[in-house]
């Protein structure tokens, strides 16, 4: 009987890891131990990180709206609230790019709003 050298199949699995690794700084580009290791965390990392995101840009997405709005003389929640009462669905990354860039269709807004809520 000849013994498996597994070549093929351990080789594929190495080249593999060893692909995620390249643009690792020092050994740990190609050494297949030191690569394991820090590829596994990198995609932990990374899998997080695309969930994280998310809150990031809805984070971002409220500090725009909330400095647009105080500029035309309303707070954030007051604004939003107003929004609902009205009945317009607008989502927050598309009132972040009204405030950014079209400040007269934001400031529109603010006063459908601001009717809204003095009924």
């Amino acid at each position: 009987m000849t013994r498996a050298k597994r070549g093929f199949k351990a080789r594929r699995r190495r080249k593999k890891i060893l692909a995620l690794a390249s643009g690792f700084r020092g050994s740990r580009k190609n050494r297949f131990r030191t690569a394991i290791h820090v590829v596994r965390r990198a995609l932990k990392f990374s899998y997080r990180d695309r969930r994280a995101r998310k809150g990031d840009f809805r984070q971002l997405w409220i500090i725009r709206i909330n400095a647009a709005a105080r500029a035309a003389g309303m707070k954030y929640s007051e604004l939003m609230f107003g929004l609902k009462k009205r009945g317009i669905t607008l989502d927050r990354s598309v009132l972040a790019e009204l405030a950014l860039h079209d400040e007269l269709a934001f400031t529109k807004l603010v006063q459908e709003a601001k009717t809204a809520l003095a009924k």
